[in-house]
């Protein structure tokens, strides 16, 4: 053991500690919002500090019952936990009657059996995920467990076997033995389980001890990489016990021990120490480098101390804060394992994982979901400090320093106060750069058919072999009502009509050309803005010409600018998983470059929230950047959060519900900052975040709103709730009620004529659309389709 770490002074080790965490934790410690089940406090084992195990009572169930189970995880749910951490005594039938008869009446052979029935159920029912501590477990009994939850856990406590004899702490309870506790831990490494471990200090051990008992924890989690915190957790006398006039360690004993594993483990290793157990000197723990709080309940009592409430989550977040320090929910998994589910989830558990994850593996901070009818979560006003990290990052975009990846990745990453500044940020940049007037337009989408061949994970909309469930017929709309509605809207005051809509089999470039044609011959003075990246592709590869030529036929036909549709996320990684068939990241920008270099202007887009990380985000938004740097080319950038209820992917348990409501407005805040001066429009989505959720977006950062729209399906076929059409007249009292000023605008962002702003307002009712099924066209699929993300690969 190294006598060093042995004998250095506090102060000098926890500065150490300290040092070590941030390089490799960076600003943010975490916390499980939990209940505490406590399956049952029968345990063969009688450690002479516990209160929590105790024998058989008179009278009284050896375990609670499902109903009770769910009660406590139900509430849990409610209040926001995340985490069913099960806690019970070491396998009591081995030494109860008690037990052994309850657990027939129940069914079950052995506690792990019921275990194994609770924890399945409590998963089903509440979507809560299970961390079980049921004691010392084969390579059997952690397999079956595995399959019920997302991690386990087993102090190891310490390495000192003469603290097992007669006259010490573990005399009497057989599962105690160092080895055998050993044993479990590394059984888990080899069945792939998250697995907590930790040392209980002050029960007779020496810190050579301590240090020895991390060393060989150490060992075991660089074999199997499984060992996702360990906590180093200080004794506490119970009255009623046996060590109940033990000498406790002291404040400064546990801060060494706690520095003293930091560096012993090194800086990417997750530390943890209870804080109900250092009652009001909690804060000193971030002193000796802990990046994590580990468990704290608003619902239930810690029922192994239960003379230590846990803190309340409020002052946990204002002493985390004032040490320079971010606070963040966690699952009962760590980002890091959820980042390898393959190794490291069971599949049937992953889709639950994915319901509470946030894009960095954390656990949602809010229930919001893009689309959907309910509030938005409130706008915090919290006042506080930004990390020195998102203070360096806003620093340079005070001085127009241009952002790097990593600079808008940590932007991304902020929390608390820093998520606070962010917004400020962006919201006083955009009013630098575009004042206090908000722009929208008069326009009708037209989503012309929802047949296609393509393969998109995130699409709800399109009808195929597929998607045969999803909602309504496959349709076709045909040229002349698509001119129809064309004519309708410009009666209404549009300005632009957007065309898009999924690639049929039987398309061919000739068929864009058709259409814009057509809607020209009958409202020459409509802006079409039309095709996305993919439609223009698949059009100019089914005409065997390049991208320019058809790009210059397209204009010449009537089509005046394009949308930034298809874009998802321009990292390849993510659209192998997401949309593998479809453009590449490379193809899209080429598409948008050439259009671009032809004379036509196009906007930009992110679909963001379901497997992509914000390394993603910060690669697209880059991408962007630097094609604009070059082309000047787009005119705005269109954050899409993902709609999730129906989509495909996330029904089949492999994506997020969309992102949260701090990466929504993050997401439109960061955009601002890094794609600034290159971009300078930022369009809030009312169709996806709802009017209150688009407001806030103004006040971070955004300066436009979109589209009246007049009708959406891609969006409502996902499960968006909210409506087809704002009018002027909504749009208008949205922009009013934030204290900003409307303009009605161009496609380009020019003013609107008098004459159709003066149109737009009052104007009526649409005809109800024409979507005849897709059979009647009687359209024939050629022997090869073109699948350019295909050919990419």
């Amino acid at each position: 053991m190294d006598a060093a770490l042995l004998e250095a002074p506090l102060g000098e080790l926890c500065a150490e500690a300290r040092r070590l965490r941030e390089r490799g934790k960076g600003t943010l410690v975490t916390y499980s919002p939990k209940v505490f089940i406590p399956l049952t406090k029968l345990c063969r084992d009688v450690c002479h500090y516990c209160t929590f195990a105790r024998p058989p009572r008179r009278g009284q169930r050896a375990y609670l019952t499902e109903l009770e189970v769910l009660e406590i995880a139900r509430t849990g749910a409610a209040a926001g936990c995340h985490e069913a951490l099960f806690t019970l005594g070491d396998k009591p039938e081995l030494r109860y009657r008690a037990a052994r008869e309850e657990l027939r009446a129940l069914g079950c052979d052995t506690t792990l059996e019921y275990l194994a029935r609770l924890a399945g159920l409590v998963l089903g029912e509440t979507g809560l995920l299970p961390h079980l501590n049921p004691g010392v477990l084969t390579r059997a009994d952690l397999r079956a467990l595995r399959a019920v939850s997302v991690s386990q856990g087993l102090m190891l406590e310490g390495i000192a076997p003469r603290l097992a004899e007669r006259g010490g702490p573990h005399f009497g309870s057989p599962d105690k033995q160092p080895a055998r506790r050993l044993e479990t831990i590394e059984a888990a490494g080899r069945e792939g389980v998250p697995f907590t471990t930790g040392i209980l200090i002050g029960i007779g051990e020496t810190r050579a001890e301590r240090l020895e008992a991390l060393q060989r924890i150490r060992e075991l989690g660089e074999r199997h990489g499984h060992v996702q915190e360990v906590i180093v957790q200080n004794f506490r006398a119970k009255p009623g016990t046996r060590m109940a006039g033990h000498p406790e360690p002291s404040q400064e004993e546990l801060l060494w021990t706690v520095a003293a594993a930091r560096v012993l483990l090194g800086p990417d290793w997750n530390i943890q120490a209870p804080p109900n157990l250092s009652y009001e000197r909690f804060g000193e723990l971030l002193d000796a480098g802990i990046n994590d709080w580990g468990g704290v309940s608003p619902v239930t009592i810690d029922h192994v101390n239960p003379e230590a409430p846990w803190p309340e989550l409020e002052l946990l977040r204002r002493e985390t804060e004032a040490h320079g320090l971010e606070l963040a929910p966690r699952l009962a998994i760590y980002p890091e394992y959820l980042a390898e589910p393959e190794r490291w989830v069971d599949p049937a558990v992953l889709p639950l994982v994915l319901r509470r994850a946030d894009a960095t593996g954390l656990g949602r901070d809010d229930a919001w979901a893009a689309g959907s009818a309910g509030r938005v979560p409130a706008e915090t006003s919290r006042t506080g400090v930004a990390t020195p990290a998102i203070a360096a990052v806003l620093a340079k975009v005070r001085d127009e320093v241009e952002l790097e990846e990593d600079d808008v990745e940590a932007l991304f990453r902020a929390r608390g106060p820093g998520v606070v500044a962010v917004l400020a940020a962006a919201d006083t940049l955009r009013r630098e750069v575009c004042g206090d007037e908000v722009t929208y337009v008069v326009t009708r989408n037209i989503n012309y058919t929802n047949v296609c061949y393509f393969r998109c994970g995130f699409c709800a909309f399109s009808k195929g072999k597929l998607a045969e469930n999803l909602r309504g017929p496959a349709y076709l709309v045909p040229v002349r009502e698509v001119v129809r509605r064309c004519a309708e809207a410009w009666e209404r005051g549009a300005v632009e009509v957007c065309l898009q809509g999924g690639i049929h089999p039987a398309f061919t470039g000739d068929y864009y050309v058709e259409v814009c044609e057509a809607v020209k011959r009958e409202v020459p003075g409509l802006h079409v803005h039309a095709f996305s990246a993919l439609e223009v592709w698949q059009g100019a590869a089914t005409l065997g010409v390049p991208l320019d030529e058809y790009l210059a036929r397209l204009r010449a036909a009537g089509l005046a600018s394009l949308p930034g549709t298809a874009a998802e996320i321009l990292d390849d990684e993510v659209r192998r998983v997401l949309c593998p068939d479809k453009v590449s990241t490379g193809q899209w920008l080429q598409v948008h470059e050439t259009a671009h270099a032809e004379g036509l202007r196009s906007t930009s887009t992110i679909m963001f929230g379901h497997v992509e990380r914000p390394r993603s985000w910060a690669r697209h938004l880059l991408a962007l950047r630097e094609l604009q740097r070059r082309t000047g080319g787009f005119t705005e950038f269109v954050p899409l959060p993902f709609v999730h209820m129906e989509a495909p992917i996330y029904l089949k348990g492999l994506a997020r519900p969309g992102p949260t409501f701090r990466e929504a407005l993050l997401m439109h805040a960061v955009a601002r900052l890094a794609l600034h001066p290159w971009i300078t429009n930022v369009q809030a989505s009312w169709v996806k975040l709802g009017v209150e959720g688009a407001q806030a977006a103004l006040r971070a950062g955004c300066n436009d709103l979109g589209g009246t729209l007049m009708n959406e399906s891609i969006s409502r076929a996902a499960g968006a709730a909210h409506g087809q059409e704002m009018p002027p007249e909504g749009m208008e009292a949205a922009i009013r009620a934030i204290g900003r000023t409307p303009r009605q605008r161009t496609t380009l962002y020019g003013t609107s004529p008098g004459e159709r702003h003066g149109r737009s307002f009052g104007a009526p009712a649409v005809t109800e659309p024409l979507n005849p099924r897709v059979s009647d066209a009687r359209l024939k699929a050629p022997p090869r389709l073109i699948r350019p993300g295909l050919v990419h690969a």
